[in-house]
């Protein structure tokens, strides 16, 4: 059990201090900003929907490790997703984080599955998520854990 933990730790902190998709998209149609008042994480995504479909997605933003590794872990996770399919998928996620039953295999989101024993850290888990359905809604709210 411990070799897996050290694998899930290694995953998220690989995430941390290498973000995948991190930057703006100059050319999204979609976007949304977020913050975390409790842990201070902030996420401004950014991405593009057509027809229906994530073609691509970035975000920026500066928070703690496991608010960082989960934005990084969506958007490659995302990608290629119907917008349906990304608001599913983060309902599942939120069970993951949160100690419900997942039906799904949620391949590499499942490092996160440890955040339940910490109900402190499940909004900076879920932070970029809700950020995501807010662009997909085109809410001109920033969203907040709050």
């Amino acid at each position: 059990m411990n070799d897996l933990r050290d694998l899930y730790q290694d995953m998220i902190f690989d995430h941390y201090r290498q973000p995948r998709n991190y930057g703006q998209l100059e050319n999204a149609n979609h976007k949304a900003e977020g913050y975390n008042p409790l842990c201070g994480d902030k996420v401004s995504l950014t991405l593009t929907l057509k027809d229906g479909v994530i073609h691509d997605l970035k975000f920026e933003g500066s928070g703690c490790a496991i608010s960082t590794a989960s934005a990084s872990l969506m958007t490659e996770a995302l990608k290629g997703k119907t917008a349906e399919e990304a608001l599913s998928m983060l309902e599942d996620f939120k069970a993951l984080v949160t100690g419900a039953s997942v039906a799904k295999d949620m391949g590499k989101l499942t490092v996160l599955a440890g955040v339940q024993a910490f109900p402190q850290r499940v909004k900076c888990a879920t932070l970029a998520w809700h950020t995501l359905q807010a662009a997909l809604k085109s809410s001109t709210e920033p969203v907040t854990t709050e």
